[in-house]
């Protein structure tokens, strides 16, 4: 705790509001949207595809618009996009506890989510602006803030829930009205570096050509797409392992399990990050923070299905290794993306970034169930845990070859105007 304490007292005040609203704003988040889908199944009563419907937009209504934050944050300046975004989760979150109908309920929802869109990919770029040599220090310092808000979050939202679900929703909206009228008040105006490009010279489509012509952030963002695949397993294949191996139990394991990651992510980011620094070169630590992730599902590849205690600590396993990769790689991965990007239209690079590795978790979500109910039905479930094995090594070697090829130093191409 003290080394996190020096740690953000060592950067400038612009960076510590913006760690402490990200903690914040994960915190309201994760109060909330835990506890959803059984709210409008239970409460409202409405069917699993209009659950599925409501939730699906706000996951599209985030991933799908990265972009457009990107790009509004570097037309536009990152404080502004932050203070919209807040805002308009405030009011997204402040409906989703009112409302009983399911035209609103999808108006909400994809407020909430466009929310997220237009924040983070300038917060990101403001924090990488701020920071300067030392991105990296600050990245991983600004992970312990969001692990942090995404582990109390549901524990606080539990106990708001024992009241009422709209108390959730009112606490969380009023949470991100704070936030909101905060950096009004505190976060300074920030635009990056190379501002002109962005600021009316060049058209958006310019903007987004610049970024698609940049081929080493390209075959970088192509190549972590397999991180996101295997993060996301914490909602998907683990889960669905704990509840094959334990079944009525496996829903409270899963619990536990989440709380293990972001456990390990608090605890340990600071350290690992200090660690790598000192021993690995970025693209190194990348290639190995990679690996670490896929090897974290090879236990689970060699445990006998139905040896429940086995089961279990495997799965144990799987999720400490998974967030302690996840944690070498997220501040080295987030500084090669501005350093990729030429430090120009950084926060469009970011919302490009954000919007492939969107994509690649609703395909490899896909194709991971999909293989996952091929293996259960051939009891052979060793199959998905070595294919993620595979998908971890596989990035790894990915970014080890674009190091050696010199593609994670090179500047992108100046803007092209159209």
């Amino acid at each position: 705790m003290k080394h996190l304490w020096r740690q953000t007292r060592s950067f400038p005040p612009a960076v510590r509001l913006l760690m402490v609203n990200q903690f914040a704003i994960n915190l309201a988040f994760y109060m909330l949207m835990p506890y959803l889908a059984a709210h409008l199944s239970g409460e409202l009563g409405l069917a699993a595809w209009a659950v599925g419907l409501v939730l699906g937009v706000r996951n599209f209504s985030q991933q799908g618009m990265f972009l457009i934050g990107g790009t509004i944050a570097d037309r536009l300046g990152y404080k502004a996009p932050i203070m919209a975004g807040c805002l308009l989760r405030t009011i997204g979150f402040g409906l989703l506890g009112w409302v009983d109908n399911l035209p609103a309920l999808i108006a909400a929802s994809a407020a909430t989510g466009f929310a997220g869109a237009l924040f983070n990919p300038a917060v990101r770029a403001y924090l990488a602006t701020e920071a300067g040599e030392r991105r990296v220090d600050a990245f991983a310092t600004f992970n312990v803030y969001y692990q942090t808000g995404m582990l109390l979050g549901p524990l606080v939202g539990l106990a708001l829930l024992a009241a009422d679900f709209r108390l959730v929703c009112t606490a969380a909206a009023a949470i991100f009205a704070v936030l909101t009228a905060l950096q009004w008040r505190a976060l300074p105006p920030r635009h990056g570096d190379s501002a002109d490009a962005a600021t009316g010279k060049e058209s958006v489509l310019a903007q987004w050509r610049t970024v698609v012509a940049n081929r080493p952030f390209l075959f970088f963002s192509t190549a972590m797409i397999g991180s996101y695949v295997l993060t996301f397993q914490v909602y998907l294949a683990l889960p669905l392992a704990a509840s094959d191996a334990l079944g009525s139990s496996g829903t409270a394991i899963t619990s536990g399990l989440f709380v293990i990651s972001a456990a390990t992510a608090v605890a340990g980011q600071l350290r690992l990050t200090d660690w790598a620094k000192d021993r690995w070169h970025p693209s190194q630590a990348l290639a190995r923070g990679l690996a670490a992730m896929g090897l974290a599902f090879l236990p689970l590849a060699l445990t006998p299905r139905g040896s429940s205690a086995v089961v279990l600590v495997s799965l144990v396993i799987a999720v400490v290794l998974l967030a302690a990769g996840s944690a070498v790689v997220y501040p080295f991965e987030m500084d090669t993306v501005v350093t990729l990007s030429g430090d120009s239209l950084v926060a469009t690079h970011y919302g490009f970034y954000n919007t492939v590795s969107g994509l690649g978790i609703t395909l490899g979500n896909l194709a991971t169930g999909a293989l996952w109910d091929f293996a259960l039905r051939h009891d052979a479930l060793w199959l998905t845990w070595c294919v993620l094995t595979v998908t971890g090594l596989g990035a790894a070697a990915s970014v080890s070859a674009l190091a050696r090829a010199g593609r994670l130093a090179v500047r992108p191409p100046r803007p092209i105007s159209v």
